[in-house]
Order: C-alpha cells, then structure tokens, then sequence
C-alpha cells in the first residue's frame, strides 16, 4: 500500500527529531534540501552544512521529543508541515530543558520524495 502525501510529511517530521536524537547524521543529511536553512528563536539562521555539524559536534544536543501535534498543508509538491513537540535539549552550552517548540518547515518535493528547504523554530 502506498503510503499517502501527508503521512509521508508527518514522518519526515518525526523521522528529523528522531535523527537529531540518535545524531544520525547521513540520515538527516538525506531529509534536508541542499538550500535547507534553520532559522532560530534567536534570528540565528544555521544553513544546512553548519546546522549538521552543531548536532554532530554538540552544539546542538537532542534528547527527546514529544509530538503533541502535527498539521500538514500540501499545495502541489509544496508543503507545510507546522510541528509543536516538547523537546528536551541542550543548545549553545546551556543546561538541559524542555521546551514547547514549533517548527514551521517548508518542504519541496522531487521525484516523488520530500526534502525540507526552511526550518522556523518558535514556542507555542
């Protein structure tokens, strides 16, 4: 059975924490478009590369997440997934927290498969 649009997105979603977690990082090298950027609460803006290399070295530390909800808007290869997990971390050399966090992603697809371009991190 072929899995459908909008399951394969909220996999994607919860496919991105999961690698961040285990710091897998061809994995979520393969997930990520080229021109992928990260845009944190900060204003900070990690492209691809740079933001692969904060999770691998630590910069970025993952422990957990906890979906709570997972809305996906499709507009042809297009989509838009809007994620709120409570994800416990350890970023920039601050202490382990959980934190309410939205994740706005854009996503494209290409030859049949889903990659995300942007990443806008918020609370909810």
């Amino acid at each position: 059975m072929e899995i459908d649009d909008k399951t394969q997105l909220i996999m994607l979603y919860e496919n991105m924490y999961q690698f961040m977690i285990s710091k897998d990082m061809d994995n979520l090298a393969k997930i990520l478009s080229d021109e992928f950027a990260l845009h944190h609460m900060t204003g900070m803006v990690q492209k691809k590369q740079e933001f692969l290399q904060a999770v691998r070295q630590g910069t970025l530390n993952y422990f957990s997440a906890a979906h709570e909800k997972v809305d996906v808007q499709i507009t042809g290869d297009y989509a838009l997934i809007i994620g709120d997990s409570r994800v416990m971390a350890a970023v920039f050399g601050g202490g382990r927290h959980t934190w309410q966090l939205r994740q706005t992603i854009s996503c494209k697809k290409e030859n049949g498969v889903w990659f995300m371009e942007k990443s806008v991190a918020s609370v909810y």
